[in-house]
């Protein structure tokens, strides 16, 4: 994959649009099932939260830093731009160019082999234990009526896809990172997959694989991810944050909550303070530089 040439930049729904149609491109689609009951029909998961507790980013990058992956430096830096655009909120052209920039600037110089060898040992480690039962057990319903099952994160699709290989689902859609060559440029194609991007990619996905909307199922604990959960016609919240808690019962959603008592409360506080892919950073810069 080469980088663009310039050009005029991109607004946000054409970088959403960009990030969508290459997280689709990117998917792994496996043949696992080869006659579905319904080849129109799949369902859509989140993972942050809503398959796995906590941040998949945030285990990633810690299991990385260990690993001498990158430095503290390195993270530090990124997740300073990411916390002040996702705090101040302000599209200052030129900030928001130089954070998308540095949004996976960690892992530039390194090999594509190197990030998936070492995100197979990450998941056995940090991320197998942390998957909510609850959901995994939704998302084997919809294997058994012969549905195909997609995960939709914010996640570089790599990590993205060896959860939804190691959990036996069909494939994954993720923030697609530029390599030349197999190696990292650091810069992120469009945008992370976050917010009205998953959408995107979803019904990039869904055209693609010839699937109707309407027969599908989404499931998150965001509100960030309301873009697509309205999207199908079967929406699910799942340890749902106040605000898509209020909204799936306003409109008659399901809502599934695999917390209790202190858990959930802890729970939705982290999902409120790391939301979103770039808040991954933020969470993943937090945590190495706690570990000074």
């Amino acid at each position: 994959m080469t980088p663009a040439k310039s050009r005029k930049p991109l607004n946000l729904q054409q970088r959403s649009t960009l990030a969508g149609e290459a997280a689709a491109a990117a998917a792994e689609v496996e043949n696992a099932l080869a006659t579905p009951a319904d080849p129109t029909a799949a369902a859509f998961f989140d993972v942050d939260n809503t398959l796995m507790q906590g941040a998949s980013i945030f285990h990633l990058a810690r299991g990385l830093h260990r690993r001498k992956f990158f430095t503290t430096r390195e993270i530090a830096s990124a997740a300073w731009k990411q916390a002040y655009f996702r705090v101040v909120g302000v599209e200052d052209p030129d900030h928001v160019a130089s954070t998308r920039a540095t949004a996976l600037s960690f892992i530039s110089g390194h090999t594509v082999q190197e990030l998936e060898e070492l995100g197979e040992e990450i998941f056995d480690e940090a991320m197998a234990h942390r998957i909510w039962p609850g959901t995994r057990a939704l998302a084997q319903m919809h294997l058994d009526e012969g549905k195909r099952v997609w995960l939709v994160t914010a996640a570089p699709i790599e990590i993205a896809q060896i959860i939804a290989r190691r959990l036996g689902l069909t494939g994954a859609l993720g923030s697609v990172a530029e390599h030349v060559d197999g190696v990292y440029t650091g810069r992120l194609v469009g945008e992370m997959l976050h917010g009205r991007a998953k959408a995107e990619a979803v019904k990039a996905l869904a055209e693609r694989e010839g699937l109707d909307l309407g027969a599908c199922s989404a499931y998150s604990d965001s509100f960030n991810d309301l873009a697509m959960l309205s999207l199908v016609g079967d929406p699910c919240a799942v340890n749902p944050d106040s605000r898509l808690r209020a909204h799936a019962k306003h409109e008659g959603w399901r809502i599934r909550d695999y917390r209790t008592g202190r858990k959930a409360a802890r729970a939705g506080l982290v999902a409120a303070a790391v939301a979103g892919g770039a808040s991954g950073a933020v969470a993943a810069g937090i945590a190495v530089r706690r570990r000074r």
